[in-house]
Formats: structure tokens, sequence, C-alpha cells
């Protein structure tokens, strides 16, 4: 499939469980490194810190690499900006 002239694919079940688990393990790394260096994150931080890192590890299984050149970047970028806008949006309906 192609979009914008970016050649997506359809990843494998495997490939994106294999995402989710390093997606899983970074984000507590992360956490982890912020909890030694002593900085305060509440619930909404580390749910966009888990948004972004498992994005990031799942752009790739689709064909959005970064360094396939400006397109897959752009395309990557505008997919983060979404997920980002539509938590944010969540967590404003939430309270």
């Amino acid at each position: 499939m192609n979009v914008f002239g970016i050649a997506l694919r359809r990843p494998r079940f495997s490939e994106l469980t294999a995402a989710a688990v390093m997606a899983a393990g970074l984000w507590m790394l992360v956490l982890g490194g912020l909890h030694i260096l002593q900085m305060p994150t509440d619930r909404a931080d580390a749910g966009a810190l888990l948004l972004m890192i498992a994005w990031g590890c799942m752009s790739v299984r689709f064909g959005l690499r970064m360094d396939q050149g400006q397109r897959p970047a752009l395309l990557n970028l505008a997919g983060a900006a979404f997920l980002m806008g539509v938590y944010q949006g969540a967590l404003t309906l939430v309270g």
C-alpha cells in the first residue's frame, strides 16, 4: 500500500508483538531512569511517554523508517502528533 508515495507494509503478528514488548521494556527503562534522577512524573506524562515509545517501535514495522528520507519522517511525525492529540483530547474529556 502506498501513502504519499511511501510504500507501507502490513506487519505480521509476531513483529507487532516484538515491537510491543520492546516498547514496554524501553518505557520501564526510561521511567526507572527518571525515578533514579528524581524527576517527578505523573500518570499523564507516563502514558504519553508509553504512547510515543510504542509509536516509535511500531512505526518501523509499518515501513515508516526515519532513515528513508523526508516523506517517511514527516508521515511519522504526523502520526505521532495525531496520536498525542487524541491522547490529550481523551485526558481533557476524562478530567
